[in-house]
């Protein structure tokens, strides 16, 4: 069970706590920022001290930090503290300190709503926005005006329902559903340009504006490309793992149906190369040429591709030239950035030009890394497609919709 949450700012300092089984002291939070101190980018989810457990999350810039006082499934809290944020951000469109603080009193309405005596208990979204109504400025003059808060003096009806995700008496004049298929490629290449690990990281997101109770079939072409997958719980996993199809009553609103992992690297199909050469001349000077080029995209365009460089320490200064983009090297953290844009394949983008090499360096462990994002429309790497969405309980023919997007995720090559 959760005794406290502690919401900490990029500097360090607490501003916002919560307490439902006891009040602790905000000084256990030193513990997490020693350790954030110490390794800013990969700081434990769990972190043991002489008389609690700390875990956390980081969103948006902000830490939230569950303390709990006995052992506790971790995942448990991690996913708990996952909902908080996307409950924030439905509500108040984003999630960072500033509305956090502009918000005070609807976050303490819902903390206090989403756990009781420490266990969770109204986690929908759905459900919360029947209890606790979703601010906006009419309502905060009204409530300032008549001393009102946002909570709800009624029980809402899904909380009793065996579908708790769903609120009754949904009406809409235009009814649509549409997903959103989005691939992450994760993916590390070597020298000489072969795939030492490629595994993707996928997810259906959905914006189901349905009116009444529809019951939703959702089917692939090729369900069988799932190695690993996670459902939201209006899904019918007994129908999943019987037939292959997706079967739910949707919530109302935007959620994320399934999230899946593919990890045959012969399923995944690299859509992005980068021609490199690194070579030194002299021993203060070297030459630096990269080109980038779509492979394997089925013709779609690659848009909003950027490169970093990680150069090695020895990296003085570079002076350089781009057919495209813009680039900058940062000489401290000895990054070079270079933002291309969509990439034309009759004219593909090149970077080349000399490097200043520090006197002395062994320039045999020069072995810079190469970070790629990038993003594809209308396309699933993985070859994953939609086969047919068919709605029951519900007379109306909605309009529907898929939109396929392949993303780089840690994508990385090795020079």
């Amino acid at each position: 069970m959760i005794h406290s949450l502690f919401i900490i700012n990029s500097s360090g300092d607490v501003f916002l706590e919560k307490h439902w089984r006891s009040v602790i002291s905000r000084s256990v939070c030193d513990y997490y920022l020693e350790a954030q101190r110490a390794n800013p980018n990969d700081i434990a989810p769990v972190i043991a001290t002489p008389h609690h457990y700390l875990i956390s999350v980081q969103r948006g810039g902000v830490s939230f930090v569950a303390v709990c006082m006995e052992e506790i499934p971790p995942l448990f809290v991690i996913e708990f503290l996952h909902r908080v944020v996307d409950t924030f951000q439905d509500y108040f469109s984003d999630c960072t300190e500033s509305i956090i603080k502009e918000n005070y009193v609807v976050i303490y309405e819902l903390l206090d709503e989403m756990l009781d005596n420490g266990f969770p208990l109204a986690t929908e979204s759905n459900i919360l926005k029947e209890l606790i109504k979703p601010p906006n400025i009419l309502r905060t003059i009204a409530n300032t005006v008549t001393g009102k808060t946002n909570v709800s003096g009624v029980l809402p009806t899904g909380q009793l329902s065996n579908i708790p995700w769903r609120r009754t008496g949904v009406k809409y004049t235009n009814n649509e559903a549409y997903f959103d298929v989005i691939e992450e490629v994760d993916a590390i290449i070597d020298k000489s340009g072969a795939t030492v690990f490629a595994e993707i990281q996928g997810y259906i997101d959905c914006c189901i504006k349905l009116s009444g109770m529809p019951d939703l079939t959702l089917s692939f072409m090729n369900p069988r490309l799932f190695d690993d997958v996670s459902f939201h719980p209006c899904v019918r996993f007994k129908r999943w793992e019987a037939e292959r199809v997706l079967s739910f009553i949707p919530p109302d609103g935007n959620f994320r149906l399934i999230s899946y992992h593919i990890s045959s690297q012969s399923v995944v199909a690299i859509p992005i190369y980068v021609r490199h050469n690194l070579s030194i001349k002299t021993g203060e000077q070297g030459r630096l040429d990269l080109t980038v080029g779509p492979k394997q995209t089925l013709g779609r365009t690659v848009e909003g591709v950027k490169i970093e460089v990680l150069m090695p320490k020895c990296i003085l200064n570079c002076v350089l030239t781009a057919n495209q983009g813009k680039y900058n090297f940062d000489p401290v953290s000895k990054i070079l950035h270079w933002d291309i844009g969509r990439i034309d394949v009759t004219k593909l983008p090149n970077i080349r030009g000399s490097v200043s090499i520090a006197s002395g360096s062994n320039t045999a462990e020069i072995n810079p890394s190469i970070n790629v994002h990038f993003t594809i429309n209308q396309l699933a790497v993985s070859g994953l497609k939609v086969n047919r969405l068919d709605m029951y309980g519900e007379k109306y023919k909605p309009f529907k919709g898929v939109k396929y997007i392949t993303k780089a995720g840690r994508f990385q090559i090795r020079m």
